[in-house]
């Protein structure tokens, strides 16, 4: 009787357990689907982070025809072909969105005026953000419209309608805010740190498992290991930056950059490749290696041919789960690819990972929830999708080869 009681007991508090966690991870989902559903759009996920300025002139040779009608949204001009809608950006700033630009629209016809473009064609899209505009009034006189006098877009298109006879040029920039770059170093940190840890991992744990002898060398190199992975990232990131420096200059790094991160993720990941391999090693039946050298197999031929394809599975999951860790990854990546958002980020400079940049946008004096939000749903959508791709290719992989 009390060892019922005590059985209800144990499987009860499983299950509360389990009842919690569940909880906890479906209100972490309805929240940041609450706050970032909204913000996810093409230009978030192929956009740069950065707003990119334009200025330009009405060209020379511009006739002002007859504009078509326009019924969509926003505050139209007919007389100058565009409309505009107020907008608030992704860096949580008050903008004049353009949503509409008719063919025949001088805002159509620019030329621009930035250095070293040499007066290359330029024109109005959907999205650009109106940050100021020259024209003539009907006196002659040429007018500077900044963005404060702009005030809202119904005002900057009562402003045109009414007073405007010319255009003669207006500035303009990108909306900004997307994480282009961010997912681009993402997918570097997590190539480039996998293709130097599971080799290295890997092979570490078949040492250790199949030709290692069982002594206090062997177990102190499996403390250490087990050791290694409660260091915490931080030190990590210190130690990436002091010795494995020296070595991203050979490759013509001069300051931290991806490859840096990369190798820092790299012995991060060691730890884990290595304790799950082995792991997965061990559970292989003793008998289907004394099957394979009893057909006259190679101890080398037996693990690579019988003992690795057995264990695929295992060795997927290490690899999961350190995708995984370099998704979420940033303490040691503040030290060894900084804190800078780069649009166009390559192995040899500075960026952030998806991870990093939610830090960063929540680091300054006005953290933006909303985009950390939409960040954080696209790192778990994006963790969700590789679980699923592992576990799929887990299952073929061991059908294929353990039947």
């Amino acid at each position: 009787m009390k060892r019922r009681h005590k059985d209800f007991l144990l499987n009860m508090i499983s299950v509360v357990s389990s009842l919690i966690s569940v909880t906890v991870l479906c209100l972490i989902i309805t929240y940041l689907f609450n706050n970032g559903s909204s913000s996810i759009d093409h230009h978030l996920l192929f956009g740069d982070y950065y707003p990119k300025s334009s200025n330009a002139e009405v060209c020379k040779d511009y006739e002002q025809l007859a504009m078509n009608d326009y019924q969509g949204e926003g505050y139209y001009s007919k007389k100058w072909g565009i409309a505009f809608k107020d907008i608030e950006s992704k860096h949580k700033e008050k903008e004049i969105s353009v949503v509409y630009v008719d063919e025949n629209s001088p805002f159509n016809h620019l030329k621009s005026l930035v250095a070293g473009e040499d007066g290359a064609s330029k024109f109005m899209k959907d999205g650009d953000l109106i940050q100021n505009i020259y024209y003539i009034d009907s006196l002659g006189e040429t007018i500077f419209l900044p963005k404060a006098r702009m005030q809202n877009a119904e005002n900057l298109r009562d402003l045109l309608e009414n007073e405007a006879k010319e255009i003669v040029s207006c500035g303009y920039q990108t909306i900004g805010g997307g994480i282009r770059g961010s997912i681009i170093v993402t997918l570097y940190l997590i190539a480039i740190a996998l293709l130097i840890a599971l080799p290295i991992g890997i092979s570490s744990a078949i040492y250790l498992h199949e030709y290692a002898s069982k002594n206090y060398f062997t177990s102190l190199i499996r403390q250490g290991i087990n050791l290694l992975t409660g260091v915490p990232s931080v030190v990590y990131g210190l130690m990436g930056v002091t010795v494995l420096f020296p070595i991203t200059q050979l490759f013509g790094a001069t300051s931290t950059s991806v490859l840096l991160g990369s190798l820092t993720l790299a012995i991060i990941l060691l730890p884990t490749i290595i304790s799950a391999t082995e792991e997965a090693l061990a559970v292989i039946p003793q008998g289907l290696k004394d099957a394979s050298l009893s057909l006259g197999a190679t101890k080398s031929q037996t693990i690579f041919k019988v003992v690795l394809p057995a264990a695929i599975h295992g060795i997927l999951t290490a690899t999961l789960l350190s995708i995984g860790r370099i998704i979420g990854e940033s303490a040691a990546l503040v030290y060894t690819t900084s804190t800078v958002i780069n649009d166009h980020p390559h192995i040899l400079n500075q960026g952030t990972s998806l991870a990093l940049t939610i830090w960063t946008i929540m680091a300054g004096e006005q953290p933006n929830y909303e985009l950390a939000s939409a960040i954080s749903l696209i790192i778990l959508i994006i963790v969700f999708a590789i679980n699923i791709i592992v576990k799929n290719a887990s299952k073929k992989l061991a059908k294929r080869y353990i039947g």
